[in-house]
């Protein structure tokens, strides 16, 4: 993705690995600045996966595989750090995924720095490839809508959701996207709405609540990313994710999931199998350092739902698009 680093516009990336370091993009400070943060121990790397300095499933992944690096290359005990890195967060299966791939590439001899840039570069290659999947979706004049971040942010390069989007624009299409504000942690507003700027791309912020709305009023076509799809084709994303879904069912509207194959899980079986993951109150009752809820009130805050197989129209893989009884074709 292009962005301006210290007053330049430059192609970079969400994580990468640089001078014997872990560097990143620290989310949480966008879309206000750009500032990049370096990591040289696994531990602080899987804590930054942990308060959210990367996010979305393929950077998560990526992420993780360079932390796995730099425990092979300080030769720490590297069984313990795959344990520590997958406790990071639970719920998005490329974090377990990239884990895994490590571990058999430095079991097999690989060299540490060669086998985690392989599965980012593997990783922006399967991005490239769902844009130009999905953008056969995407047509002039269409209004789009999509939740949380799936761009270049949320994977290394490019993006899921974002992919087709990114592809069709530079085909020439124009169309139009809403883009939820995505609460609590406002991906959606923050992250995708500064990326889609970044490219030109036409969109507007809307209220999370305002989905079934616009829905009303005329949306052609919704695109999401996915954290961890079961065997069966239910899918966990971001929070608010599962309403859109219900709500374009009902106004028949078609609703896309875009990611890897890295995001298959064929060993969950079905959505009630996926460990959703609950984050603190405070991102819910504060706003800075301020509390804007009242005190004694009981918080309730998962950051993702699961939307059942049967609302989803497609799943747009670096494989093809595929409907949610084909997936069984892309296990590996």
């Amino acid at each position: 993705m292009k962005a301006a680093v210290d007053g330049k516009v430059q192609d970079i990336r969400a994580v990468w690995f640089e001078d014997g370091k872990v560097r990143m993009i620290d989310q949480r400070e966008l879309p206000a600045r750009i500032v990049l943060v370096d990591f040289d121990d696994y531990t602080d790397v899987a804590e930054a996966i942990r308060n959210m300095t990367t996010r979305g499933a393929p950077s998560i992944g990526a992420t993780a595989a360079y932390a796995m690096c730099l425990a092979a290359l300080k030769k720490c005990d590297l069984k313990k750090a795959a344990a520590d890195i997958k406790a990071a967060r639970p719920t998005a299966n490329d974090l377990f995924y990239a884990v895994d791939f490590m571990t058999d590439a430095l079991g097999k001899g690989s060299d540490p720095i060669e086998a985690a840039d392989r599965y980012a570069d593997m990783m922006v290659d399967k991005c490239t490839t769902i844009g130009k999947y999905g953008a056969t979706l995407i047509h002039d004049g269409m209004k789009l809508m999509t939740h949380c971040n799936a761009g270049a942010l949320a994977t290394v390069d490019v993006g899921t959701a974002l992919a087709p989007m990114r592809r069709a624009w530079a085909d020439g299409k124009r169309f139009f996207v809403y883009v939820s504000e995505t609460r609590p942690r406002l991906q959606g507003m923050q992250l995708t709405a500064w990326e889609l700027g970044q490219e030109g791309i036409d969109h507007a912020i809307i209220p999370d609540g305002a989905s079934a709305y616009y829905m009303s009023k005329g949306v052609d076509l919704i695109i999401t990313g996915a954290d961890r799809i079961a065997a069966n084709g239910d899918f966990a994303n971001k929070i608010g994710t599962f309403d859109k879904a219900i709500a374009a069912k009902h106004f028949g509207i078609p609703f896309y999931v875009a990611a890897p194959i890295s995001t298959f899980d064929f060993d969950t079986k079905t959505g009630d199998d996926i460990v959703i993951e609950q984050r603190s109150s405070t991102e819910m009752t504060t706003v800075g350092n301020v509390r804007i809820a009242p005190e004694g009130s009981d918080v309730l805050n998962p950051a993702f739902d699961v939307t059942p197989a049967d609302l989803v129209t497609g799943f747009i893989t670096e494989k093809g698009i595929l409907r949610p009884s084909e997936i069984w074709k892309v296990k590996e």
